[in-house]
């Protein structure tokens, strides 16, 4: 069989890319874009056949990507996000995305739990102070967590799993999904962000739920714990209430613009935790990444249906050709 071509976009130098997908063997013939920019991008997909795509989100497939990949079968997105990219260009060209689902959830769940007794703990304000020479024992007051209400905003494997780490240490959990349950712990999203004591936010950002959680309705003194997308967030509101008190602390692992510019106002605010995108970053759950890519692109390049894929077209893939292939 003749090898499918494949175009890797992920930041790592080619020999790590070869070495990474060293089992799919002689299946693929790997090829990498000549320049991390959108010329190079442009001018290595007419041969590709398979995209195993950014995580950054730098190089992605929207609509002038996919109209310059006429051979383009599949695209393996090795991430649960797939920002950038266009499905419903894809979807029409008869291409399918998919993405790795449920890999990076306990460690994102373990992330925002840990944020959130961070902040009611006050534990980065304590540090900060015994390292200054200070000794707080009473100006911090930090409280506990159990009885607290907790709102989780998007209830897939991250959702699910953060309300179980939550509910394990007695907190009241309650959801908010864009498809409504028939579940005691349903609520609505206004009910859910006046009422409760901490919000975490995990929901996929997307033109229905961007600027979706507004902190000027949450509740006095609540706490917000985003491990989603900046843009879900309104990052100017957020700003706003945890300067004039709205809030009582922020736990940020994500931002409109990434990396945080150096003159962002959330870099000199003291209730603020800041984390560089990396709640789902572990050795584990790379590790799952891993295998996950790698088993979708056997199963593409071997015709069998691959898992995880997000807009709407069958996971069998079927292979393009210019001319009839010679038999």
């Amino acid at each position: 069989m003749t090898p499918w071509n494949l175009l890797a976009l992920p930041p790592l130098p080619e020999e790590v890319l070869r070495g990474l997908l060293a089992p799919l063997g002689d299946r693929v013939a790997l090829r990498v874009p000549a320049a991390r920019d959108r010329d190079a991008l442009l001018a290595a997909l007419p041969e590709a056949e398979i995209v195993l795509g950014d995580w950054t989100g730098t190089l992605a497939m929207d609509a002038e990507a996919v109209r310059a990949a006429p051979l383009l079968a599949f695209v393996q997105q090795p991430s649960v996000g797939v920002d950038g990219h266009d499905l419903d260009a894809l979807a029409a060209a008869g291409v399918p995305l998919a993405n790795t689902p449920g890999i990076s959830a306990v460690a994102v769940a373990e992330w925002c739990l840990a944020a959130t007794l961070s902040l009611a703990r006050r534990l980065g304000a304590a540090d900060a102070a015994v390292r200054a020479g200070e000794w707080p024992q009473q100006a911090l007051q930090p409280y506990e967590l159990r009885g607290r209400h907790v709102g989780v905003v998007g209830y897939g494997p991250i959702g699910a799993s953060a309300a179980r780490m939550f509910r394990a240490l007695g907190c009241q959990v309650s959801y908010w999904t864009r498809t409504p349950r028939e579940d005691p712990g349903f609520a609505d999203l206004d009910t859910l962000l006046s009422a409760c004591d901490v919000v975490v936010v995990v929901i996929a950002l997307s033109q229905e739920t961007r600027g979706l959680v507004d902190p000027a309705r949450m509740k006095r003194g609540a706490l917000l714990v985003n491990a989603a997308r900046g843009g879900v967030v309104d990052q100017a509101a957020l700003v706003e209430a945890l300067r004039e008190g709205g809030l009582g602390g922020a736990a940020l692992d994500v931002f409109d613009v990434e990396p945080l510019p150096a003159g962002d106002p959330l870099r000199d605010l003291p209730n603020v935790l800041l984390s560089p995108h990396v709640a789902g970053v572990t050795a584990e759950a790379t590790g799952r990444l891993l295998t996950a890519t790698l088993d979708n692109l056997a199963a593409a390049v071997e015709g069998r249906e691959v898992d995880g894929v997000v807009n709407g077209i069958p996971s069998m893939i079927n292979r393009k050709f210019t001319q009839s292939p010679a038999i």
